[in-house]
């Protein structure tokens, strides 16, 4: 089971390279972790929330060892777009132990919202002109009123009786394009685990499938352990699936992980089917 802890094993340190920025603009978030060199740290990925920034790249680097205890860091290049004044991002490192895993967050560090105007004059320049300009007296105010009237009505009525199908067929498409992504960056990873059972590899899997299905079951499957996962969805085979990676993450073991991973997969296939027929009967029901 994972929890939060203040400063213990290990020290935690996030911050902005710079205290504001412009909207869209790149920025870098610093993430220092010093802990005992004998313990196992590992920094979020991309699968990670960041919201409302949005993560452009991760860049790392190596880690420096000095009496008995190791200092690790990455930079997060993200985006704001936002329009709150001020956002908050705080960052967690994860301390590996045999059977579970310990979460430290850092400080949240803040990041104003830069606003770039053009300069105003300080008085207006007005062209001069005296000539006079004809000014139509004919024109029929009322009728132009009912006009513009009846228009804003049908369009209120457009929207509301197409608003929530075209809202639902965005949602559709969307879960659609969330679920080739995954898929694909899925067999990429599981590939090059079978070929090559490492720590880091096996890590990027299962927080690749956690944060799936936590984002179409909102579900908080990345703080769940894997029997707590296999209790939610009574299905005991989830428990051995993940058990398979688990030995390589938290023995160091190799195992063979085809059938673990193709299992996973396919229980994120069936709950992606179970979120578009949620979005179906939604839509029926509207």
């Amino acid at each position: 089971m994972s929890f939060s802890a203040l400063a213990q094993n290990v020290q935690v340190e996030g911050y902005f390279t710079q205290d504001s920025a412009k909207l869209g603009e790149r920025v870098g978030f610093v993430l220092k972790a010093r802990y005992p060199e004998n313990t196992q740290v590992v920094f979020p990925d991309s699968t990670y929330d960041f919201s409302p920034l949005v993560l452009l790249e991760k860049k790392t680097f190596i880690s420096s060892t000095s009496e008995g205890t190791t200092l690790d860091s990455t930079i997060y290049f993200v985006s704001n777009f936002s329009l709150e004044p001020s956002i908050y991002l705080s960052l967690p490192v994860y301390e590996l132990s045999r059977y579970d895993s310990i979460t430290y967050f850092s400080t949240e560090a803040e990041l104003k919202l830069k606003l770039v105007l053009d300069s105003i004059p300080e008085q207006p320049v007005f062209q001069e002109n005296n000539v006079y300009q004809p000014i139509e007296k004919t024109f029929n105010w009322l009728l132009a009123g009912l006009i513009t009237a009846g228009v804003i009505v049908l369009l209120g009525g457009l929207v509301l009786l197409f608003a929530k199908r075209i809202k639902g067929f965005f949602k559709k498409n969307r879960e659609k394009l969330r679920w080739l992504q995954f898929e694909r960056k899925w067999r990429k990873l599981t590939a090059l685990l079978a070929q090559n059972p490492a720590l880091e590899l096996a890590d990027e899997v299962v927080g690749l499938w956690k944060g799936y299905l936590e984002s179409i079951t909102d579900l908080p499957f990345q703080e769940w352990t894997s029997s707590e996962i296999s209790e939610a969805l009574n299905d005991k085979e989830i428990f051995k699936a993940l058990r398979a990676i688990d030995m390589i993450i938290y023995a160091g073991k190799e195992a063979k992980t085809e059938e673990a991973t193709n299992y996973l997969l396919e229980v994120a296939k069936t709950k992606y089917q179970e979120k578009l027929n949620q979005i179906r009967h939604e839509r029926a029901t509207r």
